[in-house]
């Protein structure tokens, strides 16, 4: 279909873009509920300083963590959906914008994606150890350890593939 009708279809298409428009105005949306959420859990933390021991304070600063790395995985899964699907961000016009909001292809985002589940997943497992006196399950423990392990190979194999892939397109044929 190379003719008008084509030429319909294609913009169409084209234009289902920014059907995808709602669902990162619902991730902002996701924002505000983790930013509330923080500052809940950083109030009851607080509060609780005094009587609790530095083990369970430690975990209270690891669950913020892990709310704040959240946010950090919203805000790439946004803007790089906006950048590859919506609409070019010009960077040059955004000079004091951070590159990694600006500029993120594919590539780039699966490795930040993983990276960020990696951190995720390494800030429960260290933060379920400090809670290893208090519910010693062994076998819960290899799931917590191994999760965030498969995400690094993965993560690891997923580079080695992109590196494989970007030598092969840099080779004269």
């Amino acid at each position: 279909m190379s003719g008008p009708e084509g030429r319909t279809i294609q913009a169409w298409l084209f234009f289902s873009r920014w059907l995808l428009a709602p669902f990162l105005l619902g991730l902002l949306l996701c924002l505000l509920l983790l930013i509330y959420r923080f500052f809940a859990d950083l109030f009851a933390l607080a509060i609780q300083v005094p009587a609790v021991n530095w083990h369970d304070l430690a975990t209270g600063v690891l669950n913020l963590v892990d709310l704040a790395l959240t946010a950090n995985l919203i805000l790439i899964v946004i803007f790089s959906s906006y950048e590859n699907f919506i609409r070019r961000i010009d960077a040059a016009a955004r000079p004091d914008w951070p590159e990694g909001l600006t500029q993120v292809d594919f590539s780039a985002l699966k490795q930040k994606l993983l990276g960020s589940v990696v951190a995720i997943a390494a800030v429960d497992a260290l933060a379920w150890y400090f809670d290893l006196e208090k519910e010693p399950d062994t076998s819960k423990l290899v799931w917590v350890l191994a999760f965030p392990v498969t995400f690094a190979v993965v993560m690891l194999l997923l580079a080695l593939a992109d590196w494989l892939t970007a030598r092969r397109h840099r080779q004269p044929e």
